[in-house]
């Protein structure tokens, strides 16, 4: 993948399906959430600028978990796999089960429930099927999925602005609280927006020229989606009513009839959702299957996972396919709405573990100036960045909520038993490896011993 491809990897990341809600999400705070929203995409650049300057000392498939074991050894390494593992497989079966609203949008009817379970998994296996054919389809998916939808969202942004009314805005500070807490308020649920800066990141192995263009792809990536999200919400907030856009049901639709008259924005935003949704599902199956692999290599993850086809790890593409199509069956059969929303809350949690370890990384490769020979300015320029992500990462754990770090912390710690099982036969090998080892027969020891003229005389016991 060259850095047009790696660029479009972390956009259609970053870009899935949520932000055609985002507006209407935060509407009741007020326009503070504008300013909450300016403040994370400054922590969100501050983090693409960290993992460009991990992906210059390690150019590796597996990004968080490379520069985590790097730093802090193998345990470290497994926790920030195995939290990005789940939070990928269960994120893709909540974008496909997102799916199905906006495709109820574009084919209006009276859909059954097997309906819309064939929906959800066509719409995870058919970038399942993109990966399996190699990183050129997956790049050629990415590259059109993300022109599609980045367009007609940029459009809206950016002609929404001549439809301005500042009577839309409502107040600065819409609840009842203080300024500062309702921007607190507002990032909570704002803060998961930019998760997938990491993407290029974590298929380094796959870029062009890693040590140059994953950097580069990571902060363009965030930088274009950050466009989008910031012009896009304040178009919608100058175009929509407050009053309306606070029970808004479909936002940016809202706004391209308020700016055209009539109904058929529903379609069209539908449409460009259903686009962005599974661009996103063709990354983040990538994504699913990078980490493991990465782990896989180290002998911290099943060996299966080192299976690889034409530059795609094949096995943890399948494996996360079934996982996420296993979720979906039983939400849709079972009824299991609760249980479904717990697993998306725990892995959004599941995020920021390998953010964390990432950031501290980098901080320990500069503090104990390892990997390269770091100049003064150099050295104060990106030890604020990594404080900075690190900072923004913490800000995302404390916005999860109580009950998300607290069942986080238990399905992140079930993975414990998967690493002692890896431990354990990685043990068991290294002894039966060594039992089988030639034994070495020690070397004879020179001894001198003086002959009759005193002179001394080598010996050999």
């Amino acid at each position: 993948m060259g850095l047009l491809t790696a660029t479009c990897l972390v956009m259609g990341n970053i870009i899935g399906g949520g932000i055609f809600l985002l507006p209407a999400s935060v509407a009741p705070f007020g326009t503070v959430s504008l300013v909450a929203f300016g403040v994370l995409t400054l922590g969100a650049i501050a983090l693409a600028l960290v993992f460009g300057r991990l992906a210059e000392r390690h150019p590796d498939t597996g990004g968080p978990y490379v520069y985590a074991r790097e730093a802090f050894g193998d345990f470290a390494g497994f926790l920030s796999a195995w939290s990005y593992w789940t939070m990928t497989w269960v994120s893709n079966a909540a974008l496909a089960v997102a799916a199905v609203g906006y495709v109820h949008v574009l084919l209006p009817g009276h859909a059954s429930a097997g309906t819309d379970l064939a929906v959800a998994l066509g719409a995870l296996w058919l970038p399942a099927l993109a990966n399996f054919a190699g990183t050129r389809y997956i790049g050629a998916v990415q590259l059109v999925s993300t022109v599609l939808k980045f367009i007609p969202l940029l459009f809206i942004a950016v002609v929404g602005l001549f439809f301005f009314d500042p009577d839309n805005l409502g107040s600065f500070n819409a609840g009842s609280g203080s300024a500062l807490g309702g921007m607190s308020s507002a990032a909570a649920i704002l803060l998961y927006s930019y998760v997938g800066v990491e993407s290029a990141a974590m298929s380094a192995g796959e870029v062009r020229d890693p040590e140059r263009n994953v950097g580069r792809a990571t902060v363009l990536g965030t930088v274009g989606a950050a466009v989008v999200y910031l012009l896009g919400t304040l178009a919608v907030f100058g175009t929509v009513a407050h009053d309306k856009l606070v029970n808004s049901k479909a936002p940016f639709s809202d706004a391209v009839n308020a700016m055209f008259g009539g109904q058929w924005g529903g379609a069209v935003v539908a449409g460009a959702a259903v686009v962005s949704i599974i661009g996103a599902l063709n990354g983040w199956t990538l994504m699913s299957a990078q980490s493991p692999y990465a782990a896989a290599k180290d002998g911290l993850f099943p060996a299966p996972f080192l299976t690889k086809r034409r530059g795609v790890p094949t096995f943890g593409v399948l494996a996360a396919g079934v996982l996420a199509s296993a979720l979906t069956v039983i939400n849709y059969l079972s009824g299991a709405g609760g249980v479904f929303e717990i697993l998306v809350l725990i892995t959004t949690f599941s995020a920021t573990v390998p953010y964390l370890l990432a950031a501290g990384a980098q901080v320990y490769f500069l503090l104990t100036g390892r990997r390269d020979k770091v100049r003064p300015a150099r050295f104060v320029r990106d030890l604020t960045l990594a404080l900075l992500a690190f900072g923004f990462t913490f800000w995302l754990v404390a916005g999860a909520g109580y009950a998300a770090i607290y069942q986080g912390v238990l399905f992140l710690f079930a993975g414990i038993l998967v690493y002692a099982w890896m431990a354990a036969r990685r043990t068991g090998r290294q002894e039966e490896t060594s039992a089988a080892a030639p034994t070495t027969p020690p070397q004879r020891e020179a001894v001198r011993r003086p002959d009759e003229d005193g002179a001394a005389l080598p010996r050999t016991t």
